[in-house]
């Protein structure tokens, strides 16, 4: 078996191997071309497994994105995508062998992490990957939307802004933009680069799928948060995403949807755990919480620049003993903090946790504590308060939080 990078002659093969191991066929494409998920591939980063007589078997892709860490500096990051086995050739070692391939291309790349969304979330651990962002649906019946009485300063407060529905087609340009900014502030979020808004790839409000889309605008008439949804058939209004500059768009928007004549619920298709919409709702109980679950995973592929890069909110030190085994790596970093800058480096020190680069993958973004998988057996603490310690190290000004779909 050979795993060799793509060109663009080898889109079609490349498409229809991937299809073929879900068991799937392709969607048709508009006709510009646009409108399916693969027409953002970057050929140039993509891998095909094939046999000894040329036959593709297996696939694995990669985007490039920028990834916001906490603290707010951005980094490049490999997004992994479009990995497949023909049902033929799985539990072959062709997986295996395409993803250490792709990790130590990316290593070769300059890339200190790689990201991806988990299909199953067993397979990914055995390769570094660890879930580092979460995103749950919170479903409303309008009738039971209202929100709690404002505070009174606020009730006399003139409105901060304006809300406007627009349809997709008419302001993609006015998405981007605000996409961007919103990408910018939040840990955890990936950037959407120009041609998957121009090719209408991945999912709405990105596709050219029909939406509505109710923007809002700050009280200057900046463009400062969306929400992009769609009505069914079940009088459901469901709200792909809302990407907002601020809690006081957000609210906003919320009360725009969920005031919405002729809809019996709203769904809030991706909300952060810890989203203050349900607190805002004069009946608690009125907000299901559902589809609790992982989004983006997070792999070190250099521990020293990851744990450099990313902003910190706590001085101290920690001795890490990080296992990599996929690369057969076994090293002990000292990870000093001062003034929301790290050092990284080499120790014999005896360490506070020893624990995989999947671990660390996990609690590299603070969207997982360290003491939780300390109690689920993931992470060796050596001593009593190192667990604590870490905790407050790896926290970051917020939750991290992932939009995008790749």
């Amino acid at each position: 078996m050979e795993i060799r990078p793509t060109t663009d002659q080898d889109r079609d093969v490349f498409v229809d191997t991937l299809h073929a191991a879900f068991g799937r066929f392709p969607e048709t494409p508009a006709e510009d071309g646009g409108g399916v998920w693969w027409a953002a591939l970057e050929m140039d980063r993509n891998l095909l497994a094939v046999t000894a007589d040329g036959r593709p078997v297996g696939t694995a892709g990669a985007y490039s994105f920028e990834l916001t860490l906490p603290g707010g500096a951005l980094v490049p990051v490999g997004g992994v995508t479009a990995v497949g086995v023909l049902p033929s050739h799985r539990r072959q070692g062709v997986l295996s062998a395409m993803m250490r391939h792709q990790l130590t291309g990316l290593r070769a790349r300059g890339e200190a992490l790689s990201v991806l969304l988990a299909s199953e979330a067993v397979i990914y651990r055995r390769f570094g990957y660890g879930p580092a962002t979460y995103t749950r649906r919170l479903t409303v019946p309008r009738h039971r939307g209202a929100f709690a009485g404002l505070r009174a300063r606020e009730a006399d407060a003139p409105p901060a802004g304006t809300v406007e529905v627009l349809r997709r087609a008419d302001c993609a340009d006015v998405l981007e933009e605000v996409y961007d900014r919103y990408r910018r502030a939040q840990p955890g979020a990936l950037s959407r680069p120009h041609r998957w808004w121009a090719s209408g790839a991945g999912r709405p409000p990105i596709a050219p799928a029909s939406r509505y889309v109710a923007l809002h605008r700050d009280a200057s008439g900046v463009p400062d948060g969306y929400a992009g949804y769609s009505i069914g058939d079940s009088r459901t209004l469901t709200v792909d995403e809302t990407v907002t500059a601020d809690d006081a768009a957000f609210t906003a928007l919320a009360r725009f949807v969920l005031g919405h004549d002729l809809v019996e619920q709203v769904v809030f298709k991706h909300l952060p755990p810890e989203h203050p919409l349900r607190w805002q709702l004069a009946d608690f109980r009125a907000g299901e919480v559902a589809g609790d679950t992982d989004w983006l995973w997070v792999r070190l592929l250099d521990v020293p620049r990851a744990l450099t890069a990313r902003g910190w909110f706590t001085d101290g030190e920690l001795v890490l003993d990080v296992r990599d085994p996929l690369f057969d790596e076994h090293e002990r970093h000292l990870l000093t903090v001062r003034d929301g800058k790290a050092d990284c480096t080499p120790t014999d020190r005896t360490p506070d946790l020893s624990l995989d680069v999947s671990d660390l993958g996990s609690i590299y973004l603070g969207g997982t504590t360290p003491s939780t998988l300390v109690r689920a057996g993931h992470i060796e603490a050596h001593h009593p308060d190192a667990a604590t310690a870490a905790d407050a190290l790896f926290r970051a000004e917020r939750a991290p939080h992932c939009l995008h779909w790749f």
